[in-house]
């Protein structure tokens, strides 16, 4: 009989594949198909599925009040943004070497909390937070002209959902989950078609809808299944398993495009990993004390 946080870890590391995989399938599209509209076409699957699930659970009939319409716009606008910048890296690099720099995102989440949001963070977590980016840099480290563009692309794909997880700590405890996820999608849908109307249109090919179809569907997958784990386990416990992404994203870039990041990158994506765990040790350890005193 599997515990409470057996199955939030298993769930867990189920979300981290089905994303990849998504990630994935959109590197393969990108061979066919411009950026945007490829967005598009995904964005109608996973804005359609969200909409029956949230009429199923009543999300719908749930009223919001003008703070947290704002939130959700801004919300969206980060969403938007951190869908460009990823897509755009990720159909011009590694899928490993960008999915390596998407690890930082716990560390950059910690800072951002204590610098915006006043949460408590001692000095070992900020001295794993600087090694972590130390890491980072391994990652996307210069050459003689400079910093590689599309890694600049995937840091700001970073910064971005940065911002979308601020913001969503700040909406309030009653906004349902699904409410929040279909007008992301939606939202990013209408960006990706206004975006679309600037590219010859590209009628996609029976392989390409079956792909695009797929990753629609795995990334519904992948949200349902991350916050069921959150819920079902222990934060400490649970969130770890976010890192076995990295894992899914060299075998399959090995794999489906025979890549293989060099020792300099994984010793970054290394760093990166170990550095994450700490910092979510620490965390841990000071929700314990603190729900213990």
């Amino acid at each position: 009989m599997l515990t409470d946080n057996a199955r939030g870890a298993l769930m867990m590391m189920g979300a981290m594949a089905a994303f990849v995989i998504n990630d994935a399938l959109m590197k393969l599209v990108a061979v066919e198909m411009p950026l945007f509209q490829a967005l598009f076409l995904r964005g109608l699957i996973t804005t359609v599925v969200f909409f029956v699930i949230a009429r199923r659970l009543g999300a719908l009939r749930h009223a919001l009040d003008r703070r947290d319409r704002a939130l959700i716009t801004l919300r969206v606008l980060a969403e938007a943004g951190s869908a460009y910048f990823f897509l755009t890296a990720l159909f011009n690099m590694p899928l490993a070497n960008v999915t390596a720099i998407l690890q930082a995102l716990p560390l950059t989440i910690t800072l951002a909390g204590a610098l915006f949001l006043r949460e408590p963070v001692g000095w070992r977590r900020l001295l794993a937070i600087l090694v972590g980016f130390v890491g980072v840099l391994l990652i996307v480290r210069p050459d003689a002209d400079g910093f590689d563009h599309y890694a600049i692309m995937a840091l700001m794909a970073v910064a971005c959902v940065t911002l979308r997880d601020l913001v969503t700590r700040r909406m309030s405890r009653t906004v349902p989950s699904m409410t929040v996820a279909l007008a992301t999608a939606g939202g990013v849908t209408l960006f990706a078609f206004v975006g679309a109307l600037s590219e010859g249109w590209v009628m996609p090919s029976a392989g390409v809808r079956w792909a695009l179809s797929g990753a629609g569907l795995l990334i519904v997958a992948g949200y349902l299944l991350s916050i069921t784990a959150m819920r079902v386990g222990e934060l400490g416990v649970v969130s770890p398993f976010r890192y076995t992404g990295l894992v899914w994203a060299l075998v399959l870039g090995w794999l489906i495009f025979g890549d293989w990041p060099d020792g300099v990158t994984l010793a970054g994506a290394a760093l990166i990993v170990a550095t994450g765990l700490f910092s979510l040790y620490r965390e841990h350890r000071v929700r314990r004390a603190q729900a213990r005193a």
